[in-house]
């Protein structure tokens, strides 16, 4: 890992030097290098088995305020690509706000967050497993087909380096298995799923676990009832309120602020969630999903406050978002394709956790929400509205399945009136518990 990395440094600081040769006044070169073992299975059989190796090389180039990003093969001629970077910027548009991070917001300090496990998973061993998992859902009373089983082993690196110095690595391992399962027969068929996905393989829920709740939850939703039109309480279970927090974070992106794009685009200092609530991006987690010693443009990783007791407190900003709106960048670039752009790391949401029971005995009669379907919710209005299916809450607890209804309301009213349960899913990029929202609109009979 070391030898790779070295010759992956090595061929960053190569184009570096000939992109400055070629007459750029700044780069920087993001290498991307990533191997991978995939397998599917469906009704115990193996369906497709992938290996895959790739790396890439994206050099970005500034020339009198001008940018242009070229990618590049490793092995080819880095020379030459940098002379054609240089090139492409002198007739590209000038960008006021283009730029490397400011020196003193590189990262100097590069904390082990313990992102990388050497677990290599054999081939024929993720097809056990797949099988495993399969085997457990069908193993259930009242499944009747599958949808399959996959299982995965990935390893990655990255490599960011400047002209102005900097040189960064990180490495990173993921692991996952699901499965999804189908119910019933005909038109009365019903289908659900479970998957699990880690940084390190010893985190991985067994195999056979993840496999029953995909068979139990698919049986659960077997002969669904048709709900009234009207308001209900609404609940969203972990899955789905993962969903209603990454809508907040689409509209705390310094991106769509800049565009205008974004419904609270004029909220900043003000209540936007209970006062009870904090929302947090904190690239620092170990063995964190969206976890990171340094951003895309090398800047030190550190927590934000996005939302402090209830307050708006900030937007994602990479360099060249914070420079068009006059503020101080926060380190939140990520590289894609290229590009750089304004993105979280781990978002948290804390405060104000209640006991899921308590939750849903407030919200007698209404929906617990386990699916939303399509993508209704418009993050310039705040407009929202849904597919979903769920069950219905009575007495307390989940009574029966409920499906082919619409949930809406408006984003603003959703956030203000959020009360977080405390079985909080850490395994993800949004790291929330069961959310209700209070009543909403249901479309339905």
């Amino acid at each position: 890992m070391h030898d790779k990395t070295e010759r992956l440094l090595n061929a960053g600081q190569d184009i570096i030097r000939a992109a400055l040769r070629h007459g750029a006044d700044a780069a920087d070169a993001a290498i991307s290098q990533s191997r991978s073992r995939a397998v599917q299975v469906r009704l115990g059989k193996l369906e497709e088995a992938e290996s895959s190796e790739s790396d890439s090389l994206s050099l970005r180039v500034f020339v009198d305020r001008r940018v242009a990003t070229v990618s590049a093969d490793l092995s080819g001629d880095l020379d030459k690509a940098a002379e054609r970077a240089v090139a492409m910027a002198r007739v590209s548009p000038a960008d006021p706000y283009a730029g490397l991070a400011e020196p003193d917001r590189l990262a100097t300090i590069f904390p082990d967050l313990d992102l990388y496990d050497d677990t290599d998973i054999a081939t024929a061993d993720l097809i056990e497993q797949a099988q495993a998992l399969e085997a457990a859902a069908r193993s259930v009373a009242g499944v009747t087909n599958s949808g399959g089983a996959s299982a995965t082993c990935g390893f990655g690196g990255f490599v960011l380096v400047t002209s102005d110095g900097f040189s960064g690595t990180r490495a990173r391992s993921a692991y996952s298995r699901s499965v999804n399962v189908i119910a019933g027969e005909g038109t009365a068929m019903q289908r659900d799923h479970d998957y699990d996905s880690r940084i390190h393989f010893s985190d991985l829920d067994a195999a056979e676990a993840i496999g029953r709740n995909a068979g139990e939850r698919t049986v659960r939703r077997m002969s669904p009832d048709k709900i009234k039109t009207g308001r209900y309480p609404i609940v969203f279970d972990p899955r789905t309120a993962r969903a209603l927090v990454g809508h907040l974070v689409g509209a705390v992106n310094g991106a769509a602020i800049a565009r205008g794009t974004s419904f609270l685009r004029k909220r900043m200092g003000t209540r936007i969630l209970p006062e009870t609530i904090s929302v947090i991006d904190d690239p620092l987690l170990t063995r964190g999903w969206g976890s990171r010693s340094f951003d895309g443009e090398g800047a030190a990783a550190a927590a934000l406050p996005l939302v402090a007791d209830g307050i708006l407190a900030n937007w994602l900003l990479d360099g060249a978002t914070a420079r068009e709106l006059g503020l101080e960048p926060n380190g939140r670039a990520s590289r894609s394709g290229g590009g750089v752009s304004p993105s979280s790391s781990n978002v948290i949401l804390s405060g104000g956790q209640r006991p899921v029971a308590e939750l849903l005995s407030e919200a007698e009669g209404g929906i617990y929400v386990t699916e939303l379907i399509g993508h209704g919710a418009d993050l310039v209005t705040g407009d929202y509205s849904r597919g979903a299916s769920g069950f219905r809450i009575r007495g307390g607890q989940l009574a029966e399945p409920v499906a082919e209804f619409t949930i809406a309301g408006n984003l603003a009213d959703m956030l203000l009136a959020i009360s977080p349960g405390d079985d909080v899913d850490s395994r993800f990029p949004i790291i929330c518990p069961t959310i209700a929202v209070g009543e909403m609109t249901v479309a339905g009979v």
